[in-house]
C-alpha cells in the first residue's frame, strides 16, 4: 500500500515457509496539527469524532525517530487524540484504513495525559465496521487493563486485572493475535491470560480511546503475516494452468478517498501504484477499450469487472501476446471469459479485498 507519511515496510522477515511483513509509523516525521494521512477517524457509540491531531511533545525515551529527525527542543512528534467531550458510552478511535491484517502483533507506546471522566489509551483491532471489533485498553483513573469487544454495537463484559497505570508515563501495550488466539503484554510483560475468541478473523487496527481522555501514542508497529485476499488468489490460480495471457492487473477503489489503485498483478511490485485515466473511465462509464503496447508487443484490453448486482467495482487490464490475425475484437473475446469467471467468485467488491 503507498502511505502519505513516513511507513517503513520490509518482508524481509522469515519463519519456516512464512514470510512476515513489518510497518513502522513514524508520527514524528509528519507535520503539527494535523491527522496522519492513511488513517480514519471512527466513533462507537454517541458523541462526537475524535480530535486525531500529531503534536509536539515529550516522547518515550527509548523512542528514535524512525527518519533521523532530531527531536526540536527535547520534543518529539506523537500522535494525540485532543477532544474533551464527556459523553459516556463516546469511543473514538483512529483506524488504519490502507491494510486488513489477519495474524499480527502490533505494539505502540501510550501516555494517558488528561481527562476528567476517563483517561484510557488503548488499541482495536480486527475492526470490521464502528460496531464489530476488539479492543484492549488501559485506565489510568481506574488502574486496570480491559479486554472485550463489540458486535453488532454490543460491548461484551470486560475481561482484565488492575494493574497501576501512571498518568502522564509512557507504556508499551501489545496485543498479538493468532488464528482465534489473542495475547496481551503491558510493558513487556503478559497482561492477560490468553483468549480465544472466533468473533473476527481478520480486521483493521489503530488507536483507541474513551469520553474526554486525552491520551498520546507513539512508536508504533505491526508485524504481521501477509494476508492473500481474493483478488490476488484470482490471479495467481490464472497463472497455475496454461494461458497465453501475459499479465492481468485488477485495479479497485481502495480507502477512504476512494483513490484506484493496484489490488492484485502477477507483477507485485505493482500492488499500491495508482490507476490512471482508462482504468477510472472504464468504472464510470462501464466500457471497455483495447490498444497496444508496442514496446513489448502485447495486445492490451482493458474491461469492467462486476458484481452480482451488476454494478462496476474494478477495472481489470488484460494483457496478452498476439498472434497471426489477431484483431481487437477477438482480443476482447479472449479477454472476457477471464472476467466472466472472477466475477463468479464474489459477491461485492470487498470481497475482493478482505
Amino acid at each position: 500500500m503507498l502511505l502519505r507519511f513516513v511507513i517503513l515496510l520490509a518482508v524481509n522477515l522469515c519463519c519456516a515457509a512464512t514470510q512476515a511483513a513489518e510497518r513502522l509509523f513514524d508520527f514524528s516525521a509528519l507535520p503539527e496539527g494535523k491527522p496522519p494521512a492513511g488513517f480514519v477517524s471512527v466513533l462507537t457509540g454517541s458523541g462526537s469524532l475524535g480530535d486525531w491531531k500529531v503534536v509536539l511533545a515529550d516522547a518515550p525515551t527509548a523512542f528514535q525517530p524512525l527518519t533521523g529527525n532530531v527531536p526540536r527542543g527535547g520534543k518529539s512528534g506523537v500522535l494525540a487524540q485532543l477532544s474533551t467531550d464527556v459523553t459516556d458510552e463516546r469511543f473514538p478511535a483512529l483506524i488504519f484504513d490502507e491494510e486488513v491484517f489477519g495474524d499480527f502483533t502490533f505494539t505502540t507506546k501510550f501516555k494517558c495525559v488528561d481527562g476528567r471522566t476517563e483517561q484510557m489509551a488503548g488499541v482495536a483491532f480486527r475492526y470490521r465496521d464502528a460496531k464489530n471489533y476488539y479492543v484492549i485498553r488501559a485506565s489510568g483513573l481506574g488502574n486496570n487493563l480491559r479486554f472485550y469487544k463489540f458486535v453488532n454495537g454490543d460491548r461484551s463484559a470486560p475481561i482484565g486485572p488492575e494493574v497501576p497505570i501512571a498518568r502522564g508515563v509512557w507504556h508499551e501495550l501489545t496485543v498479538e493475535c493468532k488464528g482465534n488466539q489473542i495475547r496481551c503484554l503491558l510493558n513487556g510483560k503478559e497482561a492477560i491470560p490468553t483468549l480465544t475468541d472466533n468473533s473476527f478473523a481478520f480486521g483493521k487496527l489503530g488507536f483507541w480511546t474513551k469520553s474526554d481522555s486525552v491520551s498520546h501514542f507513539a512508536d508504533a508497529k505491526v508485524v504481521y503475516t501477509p494476508r492473500e485476499t481474493l483478488a490476488k488468489v484470482l490471479v495467481r490460480e490464472l497463472f497455475e494452468k496454461k494461458t497465453s495471457i501475459s499479465e492481468v492487473v485488477i485495479y479497485i477503489a481502495m480507502g477512504t478517498g476512494q483513490d484506484l489503485r493496484v489490488v492484485a498483478s502477477r507483477n507485485e511490485k505493482l500492488l499500491g501504484t495508482p490507476g490512471g485515466e482508462l482504468e477510472k473511465h472504464v468504472i464510470a462509464k462501464d466500457v471497455m477499450y483495447t490498444g497496444t503496447d508496442k514496446p513489448r508487443d502485447l495486445l492490451v484490453v482493458t474491461l469492467p469487472m462486476h458484481d452480482r448486482n451488476g454494478e462496476v467495482v474494478a477495472a481489470v487490464r488484460v494483457e496478452m501476446k498476439p498472434f497471426l490475425g489477431q484483431t481487437e475484437q477477438n482480443a476482447m473475446l479472449r479477454a472476457m471469459p477471464i472476467i466472466k469467471r472472477m466475477e463468479q467468485r464474489f459477491k461485492e467488491a470487498k470481497d475482493l479485498v478482505e
